[in-house]
């Protein structure tokens, strides 16, 4: 399986167009978004749910299954739009290919920004999503926040900000693949254990990722930039 990343668009419907045709040039079967559709202020006359949509209907034309979490910067209304297109794996898991999704969105911040799980919320969400693929054999895990201690979680002045509750579950479920978003300047790679893990960064800046999954389990993923 290829899985194409998108995250962290906040608002960017200017270059959603031009990016999208770029993407479809590669060859993937499944595109993961994990949250930061929209940001707190908008284009004049658009609400944020009127963005998600936009977004999500330009985001169909890749004809591909498209699975979604809900940023910090999100709404209410977004993930209820997510539920009734079928696309939301907040707090939920879906099975493709035989590869069990399952997430939680949203991410604590300094800001009260409109979606922040606490610790203990993410952690329940989280294992009651776990609970919908816990019978099949490749796993893959999609949160906003990034998980403490890593690359993908580092600020530029060094300090590691992410969610101790989303390592954790790695640690204790092992999924193949942990994709997370929020922290801009951490777009990367990195492992935990056995668990890859990507934070693609800003598709409003061209970048998106995108993993392999060969036949043997074996993960390659990397960050390209669609601007290069």
């Amino acid at each position: 399986m290829n899985i194409i990343v998108i995250s962290d668009i906040h608002n960017d419907v200017e270059n959603l167009l031009t990016y999208i045709d770029k993407i479809s040039n590669f060859d993937f079967d499944v595109i993961i978004c994990p949250g930061d559709f929209t940001d707190i202020n908008t284009p004049k006359g658009f609400a944020q749910e009127d963005i998600a949509k936009i977004i999500i209907e330009a985001l169909k034309t890749l004809k591909k299954p498209i699975l979604c979490v809900p940023g910090n910067m999100d709404t209410k209304e977004i993930i209820d739009y997510f539920e009734k297109e079928n696309i939301s794996i907040h707090g939920k898991g879906k099975i493709i290919q035989n590869i069990g999704f399952y997430g939680y969105g949203g991410a604590k911040t300094p800001f009260n920004t409109n979606i922040e799980p606490t610790e203990e919320e993410l952690e329940k969400n989280l294992k009651n999503a776990f609970k919908d693929v816990k019978n099949v054999k490749v796993k893959i895990q999609v949160t906003h926040n990034p998980p403490y201690g890593t690359r993908v979680d580092l600020l530029q002045n060094g300090m590691h900000v992410g969610s101790k509750i989303v390592r954790n579950i790695i640690q204790k479920e092992n999924p193949l693949v942990a994709i997370s978003a929020h922290i801009h300047e951490a777009k990367g790679t990195d492992n935990i254990n056995n668990t890859f893990l990507m934070n693609s960064g800003k598709f409003s800046e061209g970048h998106f990722g995108l993993i392999k999954i060969e036949k043997d389990n074996k993960v390659n993923g990397k960050i390209l930039n669609l601007n290069e």
